[in-house]
């Protein structure tokens, strides 16, 4: 009988995470690039204009505010 894992794999190393709290701005990039695709998937919105054609846009603002979120949630976590 064969076990099999549902362990994800494309996890962010702790390591990474307790310098980015501690204050530490390359690994505070590392976190903002490897939650860039998941950001953009939340800010994608649809526009229809006038003739009816569809258009996809990724809504800057709200990159913006959600990054900074993203970096505020990062700053106030504690390490143990």
């Amino acid at each position: 009988m064969t076990s099999t894992s549902n362990k994800p794999t494309n996890l962010l190393p702790w390591g990474i995470i307790a310098e980015a709290a501690n204050g530490d701005t390359t690994a505070m990039c590392v976190i903002l690039r490897h939650y860039e695709g998941y950001i953009a998937k939340l800010c994608t919105r649809t526009l229809i204009d006038e003739a009816g054609n569809t258009y996809s846009y990724v809504d800057e603002e709200m990159r913006n505010r959600l990054k900074v979120r993203l970096i505020a949630r990062t700053l106030a976590f504690r390490v143990a």
